[in-house]
């Protein structure tokens, strides 16, 4: 996958200081000698190997509450080794997919002839769909395109069948086979949290049948997790994770109409967790065991007990902290922006990337000293299919993503934020705003080489002094932005997924914010999926709030910086 990047520094004749902060740009660009230099090559995170799969936890004998009688065993879904255990496959920090088998081999990274799984959004093992022996995986692009990959090894899989408009979706899972006929069905939430079934074919050419509606109410949970059978009836099953922390059972009825009993609480605190996994049965015992990742990276295993329920967990070796998501996983997955930039008063820029533990890499120079003097800069959630954000400049009025002119009348805008996809077609968008704080969206064409007309937001944008977002704060899976005012007051603006209105009304969710003299939205930060939010004070310290989910949106502060008294802008 290409990522790219920047491009147009310069020596600067005229004392023209960016003092707009945080994706702002300059009405009128500081003039220039010479030609623009050629693109260079944003830094990136040190490359984390993929440890070997932990094994270790025995099977657990308690769970009496087994149903009379089943002989159930839980299939694996993605067993690429044969060795009758689930394998994780998982995107990295990289935007590549890797597995790592349970055997005792090292992680493979899983490419195809097209790459086009390079760019998935997240990915949904199936297990043998069609009585190959091979399983099949599905990977969800950023854009709605579904792709079922067929007689998937640990290095590939082939591209069998494709199917669009899968972006109405903020996620989609697989609990195993719900109907009885040996094949894992698929389940996908909409926006609104109405939850619909398809029904696994076993052809796959046609892979699903049409949907059918579940019904209501799942927007309540910000995981969902299709684990396949944990009660014994051979039915595929589901955890979910509201966002105060508690894990619900939802066992199998075997009615794809109503395919799930009344919920069961399984416990509190399972916010602990920036991911929770289903791995299958991974210590052999015929019951749907699951794995959860914490904010330090390691992976604590639960075993199923056939009823329900889980056993204790077991902290397995290994730090996981490189994977992005995890295939199976029951977050809504992020792409397209993690980390941020700052340049100093000299104009170097410097770049810092997340590690999905809340915390940042050190910093790594962008491009050469003093380089980015006076520009007019950008950074944006990705607008090609990529996995990393662009750096845009506006240079005597046109937009430049690289080497590529998006057009120009861009010197009219003293604000450019790109949060994400606004209009709810799985590409991402440009928000601008001119001198008469009337603010206007473009939507990308999902190649970064573009943009369509702009369309009227509307006025008052200009009471602002802080407009920005890179990704989904609110828990719905749709990019949201916030905003500061003149008073210190912080606002957030959900995301609605239409072009022509594409935010609810704004709601406040905090005080006190004019104690930052710079804000940025770096995405993930934590590695949930939530974007978060930082913000510098006078002294140069480093503030994060991650994400929440829910009405608040963030969390309180933490301190996790400081020194960076030395930018005068960050992105």
């Amino acid at each position: 996958m290409r990522s790219v990047f920047s491009g147009r520094a310069r020596r600067v004749t005229t004392c023209t200081a960016l003092a707009l902060s945080a994706g702002m740009l300059l009405a009128s660009p500081a003039v220039a000698e010479g030609g623009p230099r050629p693109v260079v090559a944003q830094p990136q995170s040190a490359e984390r190997p993929t440890p070997r799969l932990d094994m270790s936890q025995p099977a657990v004998e308690a769970g009496g509450a087994r149903a009379a009688g089943a002989t159930a065993v839980v299939a694996p879904r993605f067993d690429v080794d044969g060795d009758g255990r689930t394998d994780l496959i998982h995107r990295k920090q990289d935007g590549r997919t890797y597995v790592a088998p349970t055997a005792t081999a090292a992680a493979t990274k899983f490419e195809t002839a097209d790459s086009l799984l390079f760019q998935n959004l997240d990915l949904v093992p199936l297990g043998d769909q069609d009585g190959t022996g091979r399983p099949e995986v599905l990977s969800v692009a950023r854009n709605g395109v579904l792709r079922l990959y067929a007689e998937a090894t640990g290095t590939s899989g082939t591209l069998a069948w494709s199917g669009n408009g899968w972006n109405i979706y903020n996620k989609v899972f697989s609990p195993g086979d719900v109907d009885g006929d040996g094949r894992a069905d698929l389940l996908a939430r909409q926006y609104d949290g109405t939850l619909y079934f398809y029904r696994a074919t076993g052809v796959l050419s046609a892979p699903f049948a049409g949907r059918a509606k579940v019904g209501p109410g799942w927007g309540a949970y910000d995981q969902l997790v299709g684990i396949g059978d944990n009660d014994g009836d051979g039915r595929g099953d589901a955890v979910a994770r509201a966002t105060d922390g508690r894990l619900y059972f939802y066992g199998s009825t075997g009615d794809p109409a109503s395919p799930f009993k009344p919920r069961k609480e399984l416990g509190k605190g399972w916010n602990t967790y920036n991911q929770i996994v289903a791995p299958d049965d991974r210590n052999g015992d015929g019951k749907a065991d699951l794995l959860a990742r914490d904010q330090a990276g390691a992976l604590w295993a639960y075993s199923g007990l056939g009823n329900g329920g889980y056993s204790a967990p077991v902290k397995l070796s290994g730090s996981w902290l490189g994977v992005d998501q995890f295939g199976g996983a029951g977050n809504i997955p992020t792409a397209g922006k993690s980390g941020f930039v700052g340049r100093d008063k000299a104009g170097t820029l410097f770049w810092y990337g997340d590690q999905n533990n809340g915390k940042l890499t050190a910093r790594a120079q962008w491009g050469g000293t003093g380089g980015f003097a006076g520009a007019s800069l950008a950074y944006v959630s990705a607008l090609d299919e990529g996995s990393f954000a662009d750096l845009l400049e506006v240079y005597r009025g046109h937009l430049y993503n690289a080497e590529r002119d998006l057009g120009g009348g861009w010197q009219i805008y003293n604000l450019l934020v790109g949060p994400g996809d606004l209009s709810g077609d799985g590409k991402s968008d440009l928000l601008a705003r001119d001198t008469a704080g009337v603010l206007w969206l473009y939507r990308g064409n999902g190649a970064g080489t573009g943009v369509a007309s702009r369309i009227r937001i509307g006025a008052g944008w200009g009471g602002f002094n802080r407009i920005l977002g890179a990704g989904d704060f609110s828990g719905d899976g749709r990019a949201d932005v916030v905003v500061r005012d003149g008073s210190g007051n912080l606002y957030l603006y959900k995301g609605t997924g239409s072009a022509t209105s594409p935010f609810a009304g704004r709601v406040r969710i905090g005080t006190g914010w004019g104690t930052y003299t710079m804000l940025a939205a770096p995405g993930d930060l934590s590695g949930d999926g939530k974007a978060d939010l930082l913000g510098v004070n006078a002294a140069g310290d480093l503030y994060r709030y991650l994400g929440t989910g829910t009405d608040a949106a963030i969390s309180p502060r933490v301190k996790i910086g400081h020194g960076f008294q030395t930018y005068g802008n960050l992105y």
